[in-house]
């Protein structure tokens, strides 16, 4: 059981004692730079058996306590898994049990899920708006619903350590950094119901609402904005290209027909030529700027095969309703149309196949 604490009331040491209690093998406590008029909860704690109490000298954040304390289980410890917990008496010990029953060795990260339904009184506002909404920013960027993305009660076999160990972040980002590597490096995530607790609505926790968000949604939407960067460069390209053929090199050609289908020629041409100079571009782009997946293999042959659907799927369907387009206002407006709609879907596949995260 691995527990970051800082500055502590008599609610951390009642629960080590709880914890003790329903038979822990090893409870593991990070003081994460606490002034010297809490050292004396720490002290008792580690005089009592099956307690170890690290020390931080000056508050590093809870991310580089959770790392101290997973780089010191590694070490010294022979324990199949890790069980972390907040130290105000958000988790009750029973909650912390059902985890502890679902631990196995299946490499999977477990999430002591809160409900954060209208129904359920005992959430603050804004604390079920705040998770709410990183829910569906999560769900929506890489493609997993989690009810609660910001539970400090996980757990995970020791086979994942390594992996904990090299996820960024020092404060309150790391933990939902963690949630973004498992995403992306296909390690599962099931959540397990727990009681929602908030005392005094969570007047005590150390999380400062806009710096700690700040990071947080620094990391959540850090790819996805560096990924918009790249697509808006690969866009000016690709559209000063089309625009140049459409308007100047096809602009006299007259529509054709395909197996019945009318087409616009210049549209169905000038699509897939733009594309071609376009997506060498943004390939770089993603590769080195966005996913920094760097000569990860296959990623090119990968590219292609997702391009070439790519533009399969808009210049047919550009092609086709371009010939019921008028006016040049239209044609562009059109294609904007078409490529917004394939925008996030290209980020995902491109975010879980053509570049995916190393382990």
């Amino acid at each position: 059981m691995l527990i970051p604490s800082l500055s502590p009331d008599e609610r951390l040491p009642a629960y080590v004692q709880e914890l003790l209690q329903a038979d822990f093998g090893l409870i593991l406590v990070v003081d994460d730079g606490s002034e010297k008029e809490y050292q004396p909860i720490f002290s008792r704690i580690a005089g009592w058996d099956r307690c170890k109490v690290l020390h931080h000298e000056v508050n590093r954040g809870k991310g580089a306590a959770l790392k101290t304390g997973f780089a010191w289980i590694k070490e010294h410890s022979l324990f199949s898994g890790v069980i972390t917990a907040d130290s105000d008496g958000q988790h009750t010990v029973p909650d912390t049990l059902k985890l502890a029953a679902e631990l196995g060795e299946k490499e999977e990260l477990l999430l002591g899920s809160r409900d954060f339904s209208r129904g359920n009184k005992n959430v603050p506002p804004k604390s079920r708006f705040g998770n709410r909404l990183t829910s569906i920013v999560f769900r929506v960027l890489y493609g997993r619903w989690l009810q609660d993305t910001q539970t400090g009660l996980r757990a995970f076999p020791r086979s994942l350590i390594d992996l904990m160990l090299n996820v960024e972040g020092d404060r309150f980002e790391y933990e939902m950094n963690m949630l973004i590597r498992c995403s992306g490096t296909k390690v599962p995530m099931r959540a397990i119901t727990i009681e929602t607790i908030y005392t005094d609505e969570n007047k005590g926790t150390h999380f400062h609402p806009i710096r700690d968000s700040y990071r947080i949604y620094k990391l959540l939407l850090g790819t996805f904005l560096r990924y918009s960067a790249a697509s808006i460069l690969s866009f000016l390209v690709d559209y000063a290209v089309l625009m140049l053929l459409m308007f100047w090199v096809f602009k006299d050609k007259p529509n054709i027909t395909l197996l019945g289908i009318p087409f616009s020629f210049k549209a169905l041409v000038a699509t897939p030529i733009a594309r071609l100079c376009s997506s060498p571009v943004n390939f770089l782009l993603n590769r080195n700027f966005v996913f920094k997946s760097g000569s990860a293999k296959g990623a090119a042959a990968r590219y292609i095969v997702l391009a070439v659907c790519c533009l399969a799927v808009t210049t047919f369907v550009f092609g086709f309703l371009d010939h019921y387009v008028q006016t040049n206002f239209l044609h562009v407006l059109l294609k904007i149309v078409i490529d917004v709609m394939m925008y996030i879907v290209n980020y995902r596949v491109q975010k879980a196949w053509v570049f995916p995260m190393q382990k």
